[in-house]
């Protein structure tokens, strides 16, 4: 008798199986976490607590870092809660000799650090007449200087061993230069070129720098920017502009997005869809894109004489508007991300 040959049902479920595995890995990298040294500039609020949970979630030995020791210490109780390995550690991560301390001091109780996350970050926005040296000697002390001394602090264990993971946070704002936020591009561009220059010296001691590039996240840190100008008006685009899920992505999808980044080892990513598409503009046109968002900062708030020169924190620049259902969403984030807290990282 004639036999038909079936397929094996059981066979060609265990071949999609391993293919979906290897689509998986290949989207998340093979890097593991478990067990790994992670430290976390910035990583008492926002995008950096989120970062932590994520890297804690999957067995990694976490340490983070930032100025205010109490939002530390709520972010520490927090990440340590399920029994997980979490060192908080106070510091001025602008002063070289701070920065090294605070690597001996991971070292020491975790062993040499396997992977950096440069996410410390402030915010400085308002029009251009209003920003002053100090307003970019912030940004750059924040965004260029910090980074620098913490890759400097690890990067000899890194060689030693000829691996490590370096993640250097910067923004759209450091591909494409946006209205009102001078000091803030000016620093990220720095950032992206000291990042890209690392990794392509790094690379042969097999130590992958990755640049992320994101567009705007919900993190719930909008309350934290300085502000100068009309401080309302400006808080309140600002605000705006960061609760709308059209033009933003959740804090959560984009340390998601970054993680797998640094297991794959990636030179850059760029988070959110209208983030990308304007870098590409830029990248195809830029003296046009420049041109375009000239015609958007008229849209924006004008300057306001001397009184815009005073610095205030967003949370100090609330109006209806601000506080209103528009910012919903932002609202949710800082109370998820331990943004809620009036202690500016810095003077005002």
């Amino acid at each position: 008798m004639k036999q038909h040959n079936r397929p094996n049902w059981l066979a060609l479920a265990g071949i999609g199986a391993a293919v979906a595995a290897a689509l998986w890995t290949s989207r998340r990298g093979s890097y593991r976490l478990r067990g790994r040294v992670v430290l976390i500039t910035g990583g008492s609020r926002g995008l950096g607590l989120v970062l932590a949970r994520q890297a804690v979630a999957e067995g990694a030995r976490v340490a983070i870092c930032a100025r205010d020791a109490d939002e530390l210490e709520r972010a520490r109780q927090e990440l340590a809660a399920g029994g997980a390995e979490v060192l908080a550690l106070a510091r001025d991560l602008t002063d070289e000799t701070e920065v090294r301390t605070l690597v001996a001091e991971v070292r020491q109780a975790f062993g040499p650090v396997e992977v950096l996350i440069n996410n410390a970050g402030i915010i400085t926005g308002g029009p251009l007449e209003h920003m002053e040296q100090r307003d970019y000697q912030e940004s750059m002390n924040t965004h260029f200087w910090a980074p620098l001394h913490a890759m400097h602090a690890v990067l000899p264990d890194m060689m030693s061993r000829r691996e490590g993971r370096i993640v250097n946070v910067a923004s759209l704002g450091g591909k494409v230069a946006v209205p009102h936020m001078a000091p803030y591009c000016a620093s990220k561009f720095a950032l992206v070129g000291l990042s890209e220059g690392f990794r392509a010296e790094m690379l042969r001691y097999g130590i992958h720098v990755t640049t992320v590039c994101p567009g705007l996240m919900r993190t719930g840190s909008a309350r934290q920017a300085v502000v100068k100008g009309q401080h309302e008006k400006e808080f309140g685009w600002f605000m705006i502009a960061d609760s709308l899920p059209g033009l933003t992505v959740s804090a959560e999808y984009a340390a998601r997005q970054i993680w797998n980044a640094c297991r794959r080892g990636d030179a850059e990513l760029i988070l959110g869809l209208p983030a990308k598409l304007l870098s590409l503009a830029h990248g195809v046109a830029p003296g046009t894109t420049v041109n375009v968002l000239s015609w958007i900062n008229r849209a924006l708030p004008e300057h306001a004489g001397d009184l815009g020169n005073v610095r205030r924190r967003g949370y100090q620049s609330e109006s209806a508007v601000t506080r209103s259902w528009l910012t919903a969403l932002t609202r949710k984030a800082e109370k998820q991300n331990n943004e809620l807290g009036n202690h500016p990282a810095y003077p005002a």
